[in-house]
C-alpha cells in the first residue's frame, strides 16, 4: 500500500458516497431528529451540525473500505484532534490520514471553502503527539475527503415540528452532493482559512477542488510544507515583534530568492567556515 494505491482506492469509493447520503433526486436523505414521541425536528443548516450529521453516515462505510485494503480504521480520539481518520494498513503498518471537509456552494462554479487543518502545533513540530493520533511523519501521506453541497434555505422552518406520517413532506435542508478525495496540499491555498486563523485555507473554485489543482499541486508538497512552516499571521508576527516575511506565494518566492541571491553571493565564505559544534571544517 502506497500514497498512490490509497487515494486510487478513496477515489473510486466517492460516487459510492455520495449515493448513500441523497435520494435518486439529489435531497439528502436525513430530514430531521426524532424524539422518543415519534415527533421530528427539522435539522439546522449551520455547517457545523450538518457536517457532523454526514460524517455519521460515512463512518461505517469507511469501515467496509479498510476492511476491503486491509486497513484499520481509528477515529480521533477527541473533537479537535487531527485527523478525523487515522486508516493503518496491517500488513504493512502504514499510516494514511484523511479529514472530511465539507462546505456549501455560493455560486455555481465557486464554494465558501473549507479550512485544512493548523499549520502550527503538529504541523511544525512532526514528532508531537498533541493534538493528533500519530506524530504527522508517520503518516504516508495527508488526504481530505471533501463534500461539496447545495443550501435549501428558504425550504427549511426549523420551528416546525414534524410527526412520522409527514416524512416524505419533510424537505431536506442540502442537496446536490459532489464528493471527491486529494492530497490535502493540492486543494490548499496560500491564504488562512479565514481572518487570522492559524487553519490552512482551501481552493475556493469547485474545479480545483474536485480535480487537485490548487497553487501547491504543480509546486509540490515540500514547497507547501516549508510555506505554511513558516507563515505567520499579523498576531503571531507582532507577538514576535517582527515582521511577517511573506503573506503569499508571490512574497515567499521574493523572500526565498533574494536570501539565495545573498547566500550565492557568499558561497565560497561560507563552505570556509568551521562547524561550532564540531570546529571541524564544513568542506
Amino acid at each position: 500500500m502506497n500514497n498512490d494505491s490509497f487515494l486510487k482506492a478513496i477515489q473510486a469509493e466517492t460516487e459510492s458516497f455520495a449515493k448513500a447520503v441523497a435520494t435518486d433526486e439529489g435531497q439528502w436523505i436525513i430530514k430531521g431528529f426524532i424524539d422518543v414521541y415519534r415527533n421530528i425536528y427539522t435539522i439546522s443548516i449551520d455547517t457545523k451540525i450538518v457536517s457532523k450529521v454526514l460524517e455519521l453516515l460515512l463512518f461505517p462505510m469507511f469501515v467496509e473500505f479498510g476492511k476491503k485494503l486491509q486497513m484499520r480504521l481509528e477515529l480521533s480520539p477527541q473533537q479537535n484532534f487531527y485527523p478525523d481518520i487515522s486508516f493503518v494498513h496491517e500488513p504493512s503498518g502504514k499510516k494514511f490520514a484523511l479529514d472530511i471537509k465539507t462546505t456549501y456552494r455560493d455560486s455555481s462554479e465557486t464554494v465558501n471553502g473549507m479550512t485544512l487543518g493548523a499549520f502550527t502545533g503538529y504541523f511544525r513540530n512532526r514528532t508531537s503527539t498533541k493534538n493528533i493520533r500519530y506524530p504527522y511523519n508517520e503518516y504516508e501521506g495527508h488526504y481530505v475527503l471533501g463534500v461539496i453541497y447545495s443550501q435549501n434555505k428558504d425550504a427549511v422552518d426549523e420551528r416546525r415540528k414534524y410527526s412520522l406520517k409527514d416524512l416524505q413532506k419533510i424537505p431536506s435542508v442540502i442537496h446536490d452532493f459532489i464528493f471527491f478525495a486529494q492530497p490535502k496540499y493540492k486543494i490548499a491555498t496560500d491564504r488562512p482559512g479565514s481572518g487570522n486563523t492559524k487553519n490552512i485555507g482551501s481552493c475556493t473554485k469547485i474545479s480545483e477542488l474536485i480535480h487537485g489543482i490548487g497553487p501547491f499541486s504543480e509546486l509540490g508538497e515540500k514547497i507547501y510544507d516549508d510555506y505554511w512552516m513558516f507563515y505567520l499571521t499579523k498576531d503571531m508576527a507582532r507577538a514576535l515583534e517582527i515582521e511577517r516575511a511573506y503573506t503569499n506565494l508571490k512574497s515567499y518566492l521574493e523572500y526565498k530568492k533574494k536570501g539565495m541571491d545573498i547566500l550565492t553571493l557568499h558561497e565560497d565564505k561560507i563552505k570556509q567556515l568551521k562547524d561550532e559544534e564540531t570546529g571541524e571544517d564544513n568542506q
